[in-house]
């Protein structure tokens, strides 16, 4: 478990779920949610035997309703513990809790699971896999408050949906429901919400069957390719695959159970 009882983390064999735990406050991000996290993200680093990892949120209404604005709002003001200055560094801090869940080693599935708003729609950004319920809401609405995301907002949405459709949904800060979500590959699938757990696990277990180090290798060059030149990815997914393959005699071994299943 981690610490923080706004984020829990439960582990199941090769599977580690982290559930935002305010369900009263729609799952908002305030500091200790966000410290977390990141406890949450260095738990699973220390488990080699976790394969994948499973995000969402308690309750039936919210995956996160995005940044807590009272908590922003407040005097004592939105901090991490930690002695930054004001301002970027602040930022950076932060958003290097969500890079966490981008850069782990093991796969990460969002199972969104009603209202993905704001920073918690960033936060599934980051995630490798998004699976939605029938009934989630999404929204980037920054621009509405008159700011721009900051946590990874616009450099993640478009990798996903493309630039003009990113555009649109950060320039009006446009509320879409799952099926658009859906049409414009912000989310890869949709479920009924009381089957999106199973079906997120379901799906995890599917990826944990395969090969550890062949999965977290294949994350590691996908991860290069959405930021990087052809040639430069082209040369990792080599090294990689080389890494990763082991010796002739394994790889041969591997081929021929495959040719066996399919038999």
């Amino acid at each position: 478990m981690a610490k923080s009882e706004k984020v829990l983390l439960k582990i199941e064999g090769p599977i580690a779920t982290v559930t935002l735990n305010r369900p009263d406050k729609l799952n908002a991000l305030d500091a200790e949610v966000w410290l977390g996290l990141e406890e949450a993200a260095d738990a699973i680093k220390g488990q080699p035997e976790v394969r994948v990892a499973i995000l969402t949120g308690a309750g039936d209404r919210a995956f996160s309703a995005g940044i807590d604005l009272k908590a922003v709002a407040s005097s004592t003001g939105f901090s991490l513990g930690r002695p930054l200055r004001d301002g970027f560094d602040s930022l950076q801090q932060m958003k290097a809790i969500f890079n966490m869940y981008e850069n782990l080693a093991v796969p990460v599935i969002a199972a969104i699971n009603g209202y993905c708003m704001g920073a918690g729609m960033e936060l599934v950004l980051a995630c490798d896999i998004r699976l939605a319920s029938d009934t989630a809401i999404l929204s980037i609405p920054e621009i509405t408050f008159g700011v721009i995301p900051d946590m990874g907002g616009t450099q993640r949405l478009p990798r996903i949906v493309g630039p003009g459709k990113a555009k649109e949904l950060i320039y009006t800060g446009r509320r879409i429901d799952a099926a658009e979500a859906l049409r414009v590959g912000l989310v890869d699938h949709i479920y009924p919400k009381d089957s999106l757990m199973s079906e997120a696990r379901q799906l995890a277990e599917e990826i944990a069957a395969h090969t550890p180090a062949a999965v977290q290798g294949a994350k590691r060059a996908i991860n290069v390719a959405m930021s990087h030149s052809l040639e430069v990815g082209l040369t990792y997914e080599t090294a990689t695959a080389l890494s990763s393959m082991g010796t002739a005699e394994t790889f041969i071994q591997g081929a021929e159970a495959f040719a066996q299943r399919k038999a």
